[in-house]
């Protein structure tokens, strides 16, 4: 079997538009969190969702030792929030208006089109990446436009025809 090379396989799938999630919670009482672009729907009965951090994550191990987290899907106004949250070693909470989630405390984030609080389920090795289960405790949505993530950059959705 060839091997593939990270550049292409980057490239290729990069064709697969994704929405833009920023995963928080609350680590010995103060905001944290990280964007995510890896996350889906798993299961509806019983309610669980998937994120996939990277294991060079700062922020998803102190998080995932909390055992609890919220995923925040983007509005696509909220381009400059992801990339805030995608950088290192700054105060990523700078600026940013956020609330309680309901069960778990972690961070909602404000003007979100929509917020998931989870409790960690699972999570195995996916190579490079983690595979998290979360249990959905409570979701909500504001009903807005989602930031896509296509091609290497940021694109709008559009009205279906």
């Amino acid at each position: 079997m060839p091997s593939t090379d990270p550049t292409t396989m980057r490239s290729v799938l990069g064709h697969f538009p994704s929405g833009v999630t920023i995963v928080t919670g609350i680590v010995d009482g103060e905001p944290a969190g990280f964007t995510c672009q890896s996350f889906s729907s798993l299961s509806l009965d019983p309610p669980l969702v998937l994120i996939l951090p990277g294991r060079n994550s700062s922020s998803w191990p102190k998080i995932e030792g909390t055992g609890q987290f919220c995923v925040n899907v983007l509005a696509e106004d909220q381009g400059g929030l992801s990339t805030q949250f995608a950088k290192s070693g700054t105060d990523k909470f700078a600026g940013v208006e956020w609330t309680p989630a309901p069960v778990s405390g972690s961070p909602v984030l404000a003007g979100a089109t929509a917020w998931i609080d989870c409790t960690l389920d699972a999570s195995h090795d996916g190579g490079d990446h983690l595979i998290v289960v979360g249990a959905v405790l409570a979701l909500e949505t504001a009903e807005l436009p989602p930031l896509v993530f296509h091609r290497g950059a940021y694109a709008r959705t559009h009205a279906a025809l």
